[in-house]
């Protein structure tokens, strides 16, 4: 990524409270028109280097630049960012069309500018019925939507969005996930999103940030970070897994395994590459008494126990067994992912 195209880096920061160490030493380019997501579990310091970017925390050490400019000592008002939080923190006694003029007005933008400016906004988040509404009136995602064009009408640098869906439910989640990803590929802004859902990120980034522990595990577009995940936290953080633990114990009677990378003992494996095995000449399997069968709506999902650990898969037809049935489960040795015994 050249120097002309980066539009945020950050360099070695670190954010600590007190004798806790929540952002230890991250480095990151975002390139302009990116959009990244910063993906881990509460804690892993994803929200905080957010609040850094924005200015709403400030690093103890290392250095922000936007678009070659160091920021990292600036208020937030100074910098060229704009966000959207996870409430999406409207102005109650102000309508849709004046919480999203607010941003304009601070910025000293000319009166005569900021009606198009908002009209046009609105319209491009498809709220342009509801500007003489207010945020009360509305039902969540309208007003997702709203702070959205808040956000966006002041044509930031770098658009921060932190967990905005977090609140939704599933079908508001859904068509407002649909109209981020519509906006982005239509305008082309710089995005750095926050989340712990893994599906948000999947399906709206370029690439995808995981964070543990305050320390970047993986940074790589979304397919390579769930294929070929760089560490074992990756790996269990990113999709369901299972695992087996080896480590010379006997696998039981007619498990057939390939090669074992030497030192390695931990052997993982997606749900979606187990299967039934129904004949012979399987390079993996294993012996497994089923203990629950649950309807997951469209599809079953049967969990079974093995000598070296728990195995779950989907099946889209109904199951004929049960708990305590056995049966053979088999995969691909293209498909199994070993760690080091921990």
């Amino acid at each position: 990524m050249s120097a002309s195209a980066t539009a945020l880096s950050l360099k070695h920061i670190v954010k600590r409270y007190g004798s806790y160490v929540a952002v230890d030493g991250i480095d990151l380019d975002v390139g302009q028109g990116e959009f990244l997501t910063l993906l881990g579990p509460s804690g892993c310091g994803k929200t905080t280097t957010l609040r850094m970017i924005g200015g709403m925390e400030r690093p103890d050490a290392g250095t922000i630049e936007i678009k070659g400019r160091r920021v990292d000592r600036l208020p937030s008002h100074k910098r060229d960012t704009a966000t959207v939080f996870q409430s999406g923190a409207l102005f109650p006694h102000m309508t849709v069309a004046e919480n999203v003029a607010y941003g304009l007005k601070m910025r000293g933008v000319p009166n005569g500018e900021i009606g198009p400016r908002v009209t046009r906004m609105l319209d491009v988040v498809r709220m342009g019925d509801f500007a003489g509404r207010y945020p009360a009136d509305m039902s969540g995602g309208q007003r997702q939507r709203v702070a959205l064009a808040r956000a966006m009408v002041v044509e930031p640098g770098i658009l921060l969005f932190d967990e905005p869906m977090s609140a939704l439910d599933l079908k508001l989640k859904l068509e407002l996930r649909a109209e981020i990803r519509r906006l982005h590929e239509e305008m082309g802004f710089t995005a750095v999103f926050v989340t712990h859902d893994q599906g948000e990120a999947m399906t709206l980034s370029d690439r995808v940030a995981v964070l543990n522990k305050g320390r970047i595990e993986q940074i790589a577009p979304p397919v390579e970070v769930f294929e070929r995940p760089a560490s074992e936290f990756v790996y269990t953080f990113v999709g369901e897994s299972c695992v087996l633990e080896l480590g010379g114990r006997p696998l039981g009677e007619g498990a057939r395994l390939g090669p074992v990378p030497a030192g390695r003992q931990r052997l993982y494996l997606r749900p979606h590459h187990l299967h039934v095995v129904e004949a012979e000449g399987q390079d993996n399997s294993i012996r497994a008494t089923v203990t629950a069968v649950e309807y997951m709506g469209g599809g079953y999902r049967i969990h079974a126990e093995t000598p070296a650990g728990n195995l779950f898969f989907d099946t889209s037809r109904a199951p004929v067994i049960g708990p305590d049935h056995i049966l053979a489960i088999g995969w691909s040795s293209a498909d199994a992912t070993y760690f080091p015994a921990s």
